[in-house]
């Protein structure tokens, strides 16, 4: 397995190239294309991807270790296969559909501008997260836990209280409408 450190890769098309299996660290990747690339077995620690396409990336024990994502393409990733240990990413500004935390312990994670429509946080751990201007359109929430996470400037999300952990989560007064919906409450 070979080691990248301290090095940026930038307007690479990876599933025309193939992508190397090894461990990169400190590295950065600017206007890539990791399309249908199978990153299984990778290991990133302190890594930034920025406007990058991960379109159809298989991410099988994965490991993402302190890794942010600004500006990238990440609809339907499927984030619940990855290696949960140390798993640390933050998101920005990214379109990230259909994509899919399905238990995933994600504790303080930040989404900071995200398309999130009809994702799946089915049973994850987001407590303490940050949802800072994200759309929630039909995104799934059930059994998952959002204690002290930062909902106020969020849109379109409907989450159930009675099916989530939601102490001392923080909602604006307009969002509230995003907790009752499942009761069938008239808000005028």
């Amino acid at each position: 397995m070979e080691s990248f450190y301290d090095q940026t890769f930038e307007n690479l098309d990876y599933a025309q190239d193939g992508f190397s299996n090894g461990e990169y660290e400190s590295c950065v990747f600017k206007n890539c294309l990791f399309t249908e690339v199978n990153l299984s077995h990778r290991v990133f620690m302190d890594c930034e991807f920025e406007d990058c396409d991960f379109s159809g990336v298989k991410l099988g024990d994965t490991a993402f270790k302190d890794v942010r994502f600004i500006g990238c393409k990440l609809q339907g990733v499927d984030f619940s296969s990855c290696n949960p240990f140390l798993l640390e990413m933050n998101f920005e500004k990214c379109l990230m559909n259909l994509a899919s935390f399905y238990q995933l312990k994600l504790k303080g994670t930040t989404f900071d501008h995200c398309s999130l429509e009809e994702t799946d946080f089915v049973e994850a751990d987001l407590s303490e997260s940050k949802f800072l201007a994200c759309n929630l359109t039909k995104a799934q929430f059930d059994n998952t836990n959002l204690e002290k996470a930062d909902f106020r400037t969020a849109t379109h999300f409907s989450i159930n209280p009675q099916n989530n952990k939601v102490v001392k989560a923080r909602f604006s007064r307009e969002g509230l409408i995003g907790l009752l919906d499942q009761f069938d409450i008239r808000v005028d």
